[in-house]
């Protein structure tokens, strides 16, 4: 694989932990290359999530090679030639150039090679397949930087061929065009993903939802989902979509983008969130918020003011209150006023409890608990502006009036 062009300095190029992981590797004759993601975002100049790269020697011989050094290794996934090699506390993912034997659609049985082209050529699309030596000389095999200068999201070779080797990758095209891409969608790409989108039904909830979630991280993500949904990807994990019109209300009124929420943005209201958590693997908590953002009820009262904010608020709690505040997107009066209390206002505690009942004479029951619950209605009604003597109060006069 020829060599051209040529990075732009890079900070992270040069850090002391990156030299010495180069330096160790070249001692022992392992030729590195930095690959994927953090040379991709180095050229358009975005920042990188991790540093990956790509290896010429079997995973044994690079833990031996970082052992010589006295650099710690973890043998992360050995059969497909992955090692996580530690350097002053952080973490890098060395993978063996590779060729895959044979594919299920799923998972691949790979074989090391010592091949550059070899390994880029199995990768999925141009612009991931890029290529740095520590000095920065660049290796593009299929001209990844046009198409990220273009905004393309294009596949290398043939693209059913590509999909085939992994159905994941259907999801992947829509994800990195949310992130890189620009209008219009390769066409070719494009009518894979739509001819292959029934076969997504096999893959894992856990694989899915994550992809989702990363899609939906993207600054501007309507129009990538909107595809989606027009390719028929969207068809088997998420019946319930209903459209990208709130999405881009949404996208306009938050303070702080948050995936999960932009998610419940797009689903019918009153959706089954159990379900939907069930069918995408989501954790219990994740579930929890999403049923609290699609319920059609309690309806906020956002026109009258602080004081039905802050009871919406206490009920709620602060953030499925701003949760719920940003998706509704027919909401009246100062939402932004409203939305800043629920980042800025910790509720009180009701200052009376069942005990406080139970001294007062009355036997364990459902009366204690009914008692309590009147008294905190009446303690919200009052702005939460009652002290423990006034709500020790109202909870005996409420004892002698029953």
């Amino acid at each position: 694989m020829k060599p051209n062009g040529r990075l732009e300095p890079q900070p992270w190029m040069d850090a002391p932990a990156v030299r010495t992981l180069f330096q160790s590797l070249g001692r022992a004759g392992v030729a590195a290359r930095f690959v994927g993601g953090c040379v991709r975002n180095a050229v358009l100049g975005r920042a990188i999530d991790d540093i990956d790269i790509a290896v010429d020697k079997p995973p044994e011989t690079v833990m031996r090679a970082l052992a010589a050094s006295r650099l710690k290794s973890v043998p992360t996934g050995l059969k497909h030639g992955t090692v996580t090699a530690i350097v002053e506390d952080t973490r890098f993912e060395l993978t063996t150039l590779r060729r895959d034997v044979e594919t299920d659609g799923r998972r691949a049985v790979v074989a090391f090679t010592d091949d550059w082209l070899e390994d880029a050529g199995r990768r999925d699309f141009t612009f991931n397949a890029l290529y740095a030596d520590p000095d920065g000389t660049l290796y593009d095999p299929f001209d990844g930087r046009s198409d990220l200068a273009a905004g393309r999201v294009r596949f290398i070779g043939d693209a059913d061929t590509r999909i085939a080797e992994d159905r994941l990758r259907v999801l992947r095209f829509f994800r990195f065009y949310a992130w890189y891409g620009r209008p219009p969608l390769d066409g070719a790409g494009f009518d894979a993903c739509r001819r292959n989108a029934g076969a997504l039904g096999s893959l894992s909830g856990e694989r899915v939802a994550k992809e989702l979630l990363r899609l939906l991280a993207a600054p501007a993500p309507a129009d990538a989902l909107a595809a989606m949904a027009e390719a028929g990807a969207l068809d088997h994990w998420l019946p319930e979509y209903a459209g990208v019109a709130r999405l881009g209300a949404l996208i306009g009124r938050e303070d702080r983008p948050d995936p999960l929420r932009r998610l419940a943005s797009v689903l019918a209201a009153g959706s089954d969130a159990t379900a939907l958590g069930k069918r995408l693997k989501l954790s219990t908590q994740q579930a929890l918020r999403l049923d609290v953002m699609l319920a059609r009820a309690p309806a906020l009262d956002t026109a009258d003011g602080p004081k039905a904010w802050r009871a919406g608020i206490y009920h709620l709690g602060n953030n499925l209150y701003a949760d719920r505040l940003l998706l509704d997107i027919d909401a009246s009066g100062d939402w932004r006023a409203a939305l800043a209390l629920a980042r800025g206002w910790t509720p009180p505690e009701l200052p009376v409890s069942g005990g406080d009942a139970l001294a007062l004479g009355l036997a364990p029951g459902p009366r204690v608990g009914a008692l309590i619950a009147a008294v905190e209605r009446w303690w919200i009604d009052g702005d939460f502006t009652a002290d423990r003597a006034a709500c020790l109060a109202r909870l005996e006069q409420l004892v002698r009036a029953q």
